[in-house]
């Protein structure tokens, strides 16, 4: 029999939750079928989201001729097999991993994407803003694949229990404890599922704790009512953030024994530019050497490390001032014209006349009065120091030389 995940693959757009604003009623791939105007586009997102289940629907839907392409094992031999086919009509490509794709496979591509014989459907986990080539990049929109919320991978979850081969009951705790282990991954979360339908028989209620023993998981203080896993990296961000050593530590090792070792990592790396920030800017490179030494060790011997990194983030003073300046910065432009680069910062508009710059090194400090932001917002400001560290406190200093010389008020 096939594996529960695979039986469970939805078949329309309906079936598909957690991403409305894809293949909802007003979702744009929904609007891209209704009304024949087939665009390339990229998914991205993190595994298990249901990346590939979209592309399938909207390929059966499309009225095209549906070739699969796997940027990973497939060749260029292949890929020119499949364009010799629009030689007579309109094709549909679904690249998986297309931040694999090689050079030479690309540039055979892009004539057939630019004409519109081909359009494709790319599939990534990674950040296509970074990993996929331009090239390709700027003729496919892209469009996120989100993380599944609780309420959407319950809906699922459910939906399995009466899919397994067994009559079981479920309970609301084993719900949360699939969702924790599942790192809110559809495909995880259903596979954790048809496990533990394995030990069971019909009439059985499937409880936390057998969850727990079946995701190979310690249990050590974990019960049906602790909270939920994220809850316990926001606990450990907020008592970092709040420098309560002693609170840190505890959901440090809560965390800990949860083993989820990226998890953890990737919050602490947030928490030194957020929290930290410029008030002990040395502390970004201290945790990163602290988390790839705990991956290079593994636990338990990662535990030392993770503990001695905490007690410091945690000691260390703290300015969420740079957090501030970019969170301000992306809503005034998202939400306002903000207007154009001015011509002294244009690289175009410097090479026709290299003496509307004025090169900032030749100038007392290496500054000079020019501004550099757009004339529409000329006066904004985004970044406000606090005096609470010795670093910061300098930054101010000479913040505050900077803008008497720019002739700005802060």
């Amino acid at each position: 029999m096939k594996p529960l995940a695979y039986r469970m693959r939805p078949q329309k757009f309906e079936d598909v939750y957690g991403q409305d604003h894809l293949v909802g009623k007003d979702g744009i791939l929904v609007s891209m079928l209704e009304k024949k105007k087939l665009l390339s586009f990229i998914l991205y997102g993190p595994p298990g989201t249901g990346k590939t289940t979209i592309a399938q629907i909207f390929a059966a839907q499309s009225g095209l001729d549906v070739y699969f392409f796997n940027a990973s094992t497939d060749s260029k031999a292949k890929l020119k097999d499949i364009i010799d086919t629009t030689s007579y009509h309109d094709i549909l490509i679904v690249i998986d991993e297309i931040h694999r794709m090689k050079t030479d496979i690309q540039d055979y591509l892009l004539p057939f994407m630019e004409n519109g014989n081909a359009t494709i459907i790319g599939l990534t986990t990674l950040n296509p803003y970074q990993s996929i080539n331009m090239a390709i990049r700027s003729r496919c929109h892209l469009y996120e694949v989100k993380n599944l919320d609780d309420e959407a991978l319950e809906k699922t979850v459910l939906n399995g229990v009466r899919e397994l081969d067994v009559d079981l009951k479920i309970e609301k705790s084993a719900l949360s404890a699939i969702i924790r282990y599942s790192n809110h991954e559809v495909r995880t979360a259903l596979n954790i599922l048809e496990s533990a339908s394995l030990v069971l028989n019909d009439g059985d209620t499937l409880t936390s704790q057998m969850i727990y023993r079946i995701a190979g998981k310690i249990n050590h203080d974990l019960d049906d009512h602790e909270d939920h896993f994220y809850d316990l990296l926001s606990a450990l961000q907020k008592s970092i953030r709040g420098s309560d050593v002693d609170a840190s530590i505890h959901y440090l090792a809560r965390l800990i024994t949860l083993g989820d070792l990226q998890s953890i990592i990737r919050r602490l790396i947030v928490i030194a530019y957020e929290d930290i920030g410029l008030a002990n800017p040395l502390m970004g490179g201290k945790v990163l050497n602290a988390c790839d030494s705990a991956i290079r060790v593994g636990f338990p011997e990662a535990n030392l490390i993770l503990s001695a990194i905490v007690i410091d983030m945690a000691l260390s003073p703290k300015s969420n001032t740079a957090a501030i300046a970019i969170d301000q910065a992306l809503r005034d432009y998202e939400e306002n014209d903000t207007g154009v680069v001015p011509d002294h910062a244009s690289n175009r508009k410097i090479k026709m006349n290299p003496d509307i710059y004025h090169y900032p090194h030749n100038d007392p400090d290496s500054v000079n009065d020019q501004s550099y932001l757009p004339d529409a917002i000329k006066d904004k400001t985004y970044y406000h120091p606090k005096d609470e560290s010795s670093y910061e406190k300098a930054l101010s200093d000479r913040l505050k030389m900077i803008d008497k010389i720019k002739h700005k008020k802060r």
